[in-house]
């Protein structure tokens, strides 16, 4: 399963082109480092024993351990699983977590996705 340096790393391996105040800047630019460091935390929590049980889940896919922010909800316990760790770190951080719309746009394409077959 992938950790916070894994992310990292996988983000200084990237080209820049992200433009802040019309300037292009690689992932390494200072402004960027609040974003990093909290969606860093959604990786530090599946390491936190008190929240295991939120953040790990299997895929249905593979099998494997995988982080819920990349899990497609089955049931309306996974949603809720998500939900409720959604709202424990946000209230860690202090705001986003800025994982939140991804995994939901993808829960919604792999309806839709499922629909169109």
């Amino acid at each position: 399963m992938r950790t916070k340096e894994d992310y990292f790393e996988a983000l200084r391996a990237l080209k820049p082109n992200i433009y802040i105040g019309g300037q292009k800047v690689g992932r390494d630019d200072s402004r960027l480092e609040p974003g990093k460091t909290i969606v860093g935390m959604t990786f530090d929590a599946q390491d936190d024993p008190a929240m295991k049980d939120l953040v790990l889940t299997s895929s249905h896919l593979s099998g494997k351990t995988i982080n819920r922010f990349t899990n497609i909800h089955r049931s309306p316990e996974d949603l809720l699983k998500k939900q409720r760790l959604t709202r424990l770190l946000c209230r860690e951080c202090g705001g986003c977590i800025q994982r939140c719309m991804g995994i939901d746009a993808v829960n919604a394409l792999s309806v839709i996705t499922y629909a169109c077959d």
